[in-house]
């Protein structure tokens, strides 16, 4: 059975937007998540965010449609938080 975000997994935005989660994960000292089907999951369903609206919104935040005046973009702002608390964000996808 496929997934919604399967389209976009061997596209340039989704290896853009991989590309960005994993700078940010290094630039904090952080690792993805390394469950790969979880990687591909939230960077997929953020990729179809960004190629819909321009914006990287959080596909585990956000409201069902998109809700661009509400939704949060990623990194939100509780990510440092959530991470020091947890170990993790809360998509799993980012973890100290």
């Amino acid at each position: 059975m496929s997934n919604s975000w399967d389209g976009v997994l061997e596209t340039e935005e989704y290896r853009t937007t991989l590309a960005r989660a994993e700078a940010l994960a290094s630039d904090n000292l952080w690792i993805l998540n390394p469950d790969n089907e979880r990687v591909e999951k939230v960077v997929g369903l953020m990729t179809m965010n960004y190629t819909g609206t321009g914006e990287y919104y959080c596909p585990c935040k956000q409201s069902h449609p998109l809700d661009p005046e509400r939704d949060t973009v990623c990194p939100c702002p509780e990510l440092r938080q959530e991470i020091r608390d947890t170990g993790h964000c809360f998509c799993r996808l980012f973890y100290r």
